[in-house]
């Protein structure tokens, strides 16, 4: 404690001053909370460099059947990992020195390339893109248009949050803005899938093929089942486990968010995944009778 007694003398000086708690004799800059980030988010930095490594060796070895999709969907996985793994650097330096020591910039980087990748490849395995057309229609690149400023727009929000706090007086508006940007985007990548699953239940009871049309028509609603899933728990149920746990297992509901992104990245990396004689776009010509009547049923329609 320091006062100045004499009013005639004027007084300057440098404060630096840090907030830590203590583990033994080691100082530890992150909340409770936080502590138990830097080795979780290393985990699943691991996890998805193997995923990355065997989505390599599946395309390199069945390239006669993969797709530019296919390709988009590796970098999605390996940019996914480098954010990880930045946000893990980036929590272990703050909590050793306070500091993030440049990772911070590292992880707002790929944060924006992996917002940006993610909801490209939802849009373009929702047209068929590549596996089932050349080429996007006019309406599919639209969407595109929307999401890839509405990503920069969200990215611009998450540094804007990470860098300031509640003391900031548009802290507030920011925070409504993510969430607002957040929610166009996840209903946008909807579209497509919606457009395609109209597309191959007409096409299936005009062009011969209902057969193989229905076994794709199931996939893509299968996916846009996935897709919503994905969005509810991430958003929403997510949400609703931080309120409801204790302060000091917060941390649970960011593994919960993680271990669902994983289980949603495996299952859209397995079901469009390039192997030989797909199943899902197999044509038997036995089973076309069956799929007409079946594509008659009610059953179909979102």
């Amino acid at each position: 404690m320091f006062a100045n007694c004499l009013k005639d003398v004027s007084v300057s000086m440098s404060v630096r001053t840090s907030m830590y708690n203590l583990e033994g004799n080691a100082k530890d800059y992150l909340s409770d909370v936080q502590s138990k980030l830097p080795a979780l988010y290393f985990s699943f930095f691991c996890i998805y460099i193997i995923l990355a490594a065997i989505w390599t060796y599946t395309c390199v070895k069945q390239r006669a059947t993969a797709h530019r999709i296919h390709i988009l969907m590796g970098i999605l996985v390996v940019l996914k990992a480098l954010y990880m793994f930045s946000d893990a650097e980036d929590k272990y330096y703050i909590r050793k020195t306070g500091t993030p020591h440049g990772w911070d910039v590292a992880f707002y980087f790929f944060s924006f390339l992996k917002g940006v990748m993610l909801f490209t490849v939802i849009v373009l395995i929702g047209t068929g893109w590549s596996f089932l057309k050349p080429y996007l229609q006019g309406k599919e690149k639209k969407v595109l248009m929307i999401v890839i400023p509405l990503q920069v727009l969200e990215n611009i929000a998450t540094v804007v949050l990470g860098e300031t706090g509640l003391s900031d007086q548009y802290w507030l508006t920011w925070n409504q803005l993510l969430i607002l940007v957040d929610v166009i985007c996840c209903c946008a990548v909807l579209f497509p899938i919606v457009w395609s699953i109209k597309h191959l239940r007409e096409a299936a009871r005009t062009d011969g093929k209902a057969a193989r049309n229905l076994v794709k028509l199931m996939l893509f609603r299968k996916y846009y089942v996935v897709v919503v899933t994905y969005i509810y728990l991430t958003r929403i149920v997510v949400f609703a486990l931080q309120t409801a746990t204790s302060y000091h297992y917060r941390w649970v509901s960011e593994m919960a968010k993680e271990l669902v992104t994983l289980a949603f990245y495996v299952f859209t990396g397995y079901s469009f995944r390039p192997v030989p004689h797909n199943p899902y776009f197999v044509l038997d010509e036995d089973e076309e009778e069956a799929a007409m009547e079946a594509l008659k049923d009610d059953d179909f329609e979102l």
